[in-house]
């Protein structure tokens, strides 16, 4: 019972710091979010997991033409596990991309930024199996990337003029 009552004044009280900080919702009514939304082009995509976080992208936040969004995506292929036959069988993917956000037709930076992410996958006898769970991490490593990517841009947001 003294836990309960604890609990619920601290959450009380988070909700109350929060409230007198200026905490607003994102996706709220006149939230930051509706200045992105369906107002970013994204730079045309070269590779598969390009076109997958382009993809993911519009799926989050639309497609419009007031901004551009330019990327560079990096992956890089580790190994994580190694067979006493000397084989890996474990590999992780580590993605990182860096973007831009630009009026369109602009030079000005508005805001600028990178972030990272990783995924893994198991190689097996199977070259069938091992290139499908390969595939399958690009899209997933893709999905995070763009996650993170737009988090940060909606929480950037509030600096763009209206």
């Amino acid at each position: 019972m003294w836990w309960s009552e604890r609990r619920t004044l601290v959450f009380g009280l988070c909700a109350l710091a929060l409230a007198g900080c200026g905490f607003a919702p994102v996706y709220g009514p006149q939230g930051t979010a509706e200045r992105l939304q369906s107002a970013v082009r994204v730079q045309a995509p070269n590779t598969r997991t390009e076109q997958l976080l382009l993809q993911r992208v519009e799926q989050r936040i639309g497609r419009g033409s007031r901004y551009e969004l330019s990327y560079n995506l990096t992956i890089r292929r580790k190994e994580m596990a190694v067979a006493p036959t000397n084989i890996s069988t474990r590999y992780n993917l580590v993605g990182t991309v860096s973007y831009t956000l630009r009026a369109a037709g602009t030079d000005t930076a508005l805001i600028k930024g990178r972030t990272t992410g990783f995924t893994g996958y198991s190689a097996t006898d199977s070259t069938i199996a091992t290139s499908a769970a390969k595939r399958d991490a690009h899209a997933r490593l893709a999905t995070i990337l763009a996650d993170r990517m737009i988090a940060r841009l909606l929480a950037a947001a509030s600096d763009l003029p209206e």
